[in-house]
C-alpha cells in the first residue's frame, strides 16, 4: 500500500484546511485508514480513523465536532476536513492504513502500532 498525503498550508485561526491522502498498490476494503499527527516536540498524536469498507469512524473526545474523517471511493482517497482550526492544530499530519483485524473494533486503531503503512506526511500551520 502507498499513501500520499496532501492539502497541508498556511491557515489563520478559525479557517479550514481539508486534507487528502490518495491510497495505491492494495485493495483497501479490509483496512482502517488514519490520520495522525504530530508537533514540534510532542509525540504522534491520534486524530481520526475510518473503516474503508462501511465508513465506520472513530475520533477521540479531543477532535470531535471540528474534524471529519471520509472515504471519497471514486478517488480512492481518506481525507480529513479540518475546520475551526485552532494555533494547537499545527502540526505535519500522517495518513496510514492498518489491516482490519476480526477481533478488534475501531478504537483499538488509536495506537499507531496497528498501522502497518503509512505516508510521507503533510504540515499544516495555523497562524493565531
Amino acid at each position: 500500500v502507498q499513501l500520499q498525503a496532501s492539502g497541508g498550508g498556511l491557515v489563520q485561526a478559525g479557517g479550514s484546511l481539508r486534507l487528502s491522502c490518495a491510497a495505491s498498490g492494495h485493495t483497501l476494503g479490509n483496512y482502517i485508514m488514519g490520520w495522525f499527527r504530530q508537533a514540534p516536540g510532542k509525540e504522534r498524536e491520534f486524530v481520526a480513523a475510518i473503516r474503508w469498507s462501511g465508513g465506520t469512524t472513530y475520533y477521540p473526545d479531543s477532535m470531535k465536532g471540528r474534524f471529519t474523517i471520509s472515504i471519497d471511493n471514486a478517488k480512492n482517497t481518506v481525507d480529513l476536513q479540518m475546520d475551526s482550526l485552532k494555533s494547537g492544530d499545527t502540526a505535519v499530519y500522517y495518513c496510514a492504513a492498518g489491516p482490519q483485524r476480526s477481533y478488534y473494533v475501531i478504537r483499538q486503531y488509536r495506537n499507531s502500532a496497528n498501522y502497518d503503512h503509512w505516508g510521507q506526511g503533510t504540515q499544516v500551520t495555523v497562524s493565531s
